[in-house]
């Protein structure tokens, strides 16, 4: 709860303003709130203000409905309303015209991406952390292996949620060798010794990349950029899965979700089909393209790069090859423009169940 000391004169004038009170008519208003009840000759002593300005300037809060002027009385007087009624009085005001504002507007996207510099420590984690809590797919967080624990309790709330988590530490002096401490934290980790950007995408919608030394504290003059655009995102998320991640050192990779399992996020079905192949599972998938149709059959191949062995022909490529009944196909998340088609949903179950 607010206290009266968390707006001093400046702030408050300033708030007061926006409900379109002029300077003359904010220090009259703030004079009676003072008095309760006085006449126009008082507050106009008290103001600076001519008898006849404090009049009209009267009649003006009064229409707001923050005051009540009393012209019966002789001297007139000006009383001012309890700020609860006044407040309730503007907020009245602004519902009533809300139904005509809604009916004028037109919602529309963003012409631009927004784009914003972070220069602070701080902001940068407080960003960080903020856009793991919101990822409802996917997360890849790339940071120094120092900073890791600054995003851990994050991370494995997004894990729990069940979002698909990419994490890259850079800056490594030592390791676990089995990289036990991730488990319920990420889905595929990987590290270098070498500094790496500070970067996070979130499903494929929004992305931060800058220098980590911005979030190890050693400098002060870097600066991190985040982009709330997809093909910005893609960009970045790209960069890494073609660039940094297949040179950083493969430390820990999931358990395979027990079967049957629905996805909606095509990255995630590829990562868990790549383990349950690993294991030797031969699998069949339902899937639901873009354009609604059905296709369901068993995954004769899959091509990724998330973990390894890789299995790719070039980079990014992350799709599934599956025996239809009008033969293979092949089958790629959203935004995937080589393979046949683009999935929406696939079911990943195993081929002798549905044999039998």
């Amino acid at each position: 709860m607010s206290s009266p000391d968390d707006f001093d004169d400046a702030r408050l004038r300033e708030e007061l303003s926006v409900f379109g009170l002029s300077d003359t008519e904010i220090e009259t208003y703030l004079a009676l709130l003072a008095q309760g009840e006085a006449s126009t000759s008082t507050v106009a002593d008290t103001t600076d203000v001519t008898q006849r300005a404090v009049y009209n300037i009267a009649e003006r809060l009064d229409e707001r409905g923050l005051v009540r002027v009393n012209d019966h009385a002789s001297p007139t007087t000006i009383r001012a309303l309890p700020p609860g009624e006044a407040i309730q009085n503007l907020s009245d005001r602004l519902d009533a015209i809300r139904p005509s504002l809604e009916a004028r507007f037109n919602e529309t996207q963003p012409q631009a991406p927004e784009i914003q510099m972070v220069k602070s420590r701080e902001t940068a984690l407080k960003r960080l952390r903020k856009a793991i809590a919101a990822a409802q797919h996917e997360v890849l967080v790339a940071v120094p292996a120092d900073v890791y624990h600054e995003v851990e309790t994050e991370l494995r709330a997004a894990s729990d949620r069940g979002a698909l988590v990419f994490l890259l530490l850079g800056a490594v002096d030592e390791i676990d060798a089995d990289g036990s401490e991730f488990a319920g934290t990420a889905d595929a980790v990987r590290y270098w010794e070498e500094s790496l950007p500070l970067v996070y995408t979130v499903d494929d919608q929004s992305a931060m990349i800058g220098d980590s030394d911005l979030v190890t504290g050693s400098h002060t003059d870097h600066e991190a950029v985040t982009v709330s655009q997809s093909d910005l995102s893609g960009s970045i998320l790209g960069m890494y899965f073609s660039a940094y991640w297949p040179a950083a050192t493969e430390l820990y990779v999931t358990e395979p979700d027990p079967l049957p399992k629905r996805y909606d996020w095509f990255r995630q079905a590829t990562l868990h089909a790549t383990l349950h192949e690993q294991a030797g599972v031969e699998l069949y998938a339902d899937i639901e393209t873009q354009t609604g149709t059905l296709l369901s059959g068993p995954i004769t191949e899959i091509r990724q790069a998330f973990v390894e062995p890789t299995s790719n022909d070039f980079t990014l490529e992350t799709s599934f090859l599956v025996d239809t009944d009008e033969g293979v196909v092949s089958v790629g998340g959203r935004g995937s423009f080589i393979e046949d088609y683009q999935a929406e949903t696939v079911r990943l179950r195993r081929r002798s169940a549905v044999e039998e």
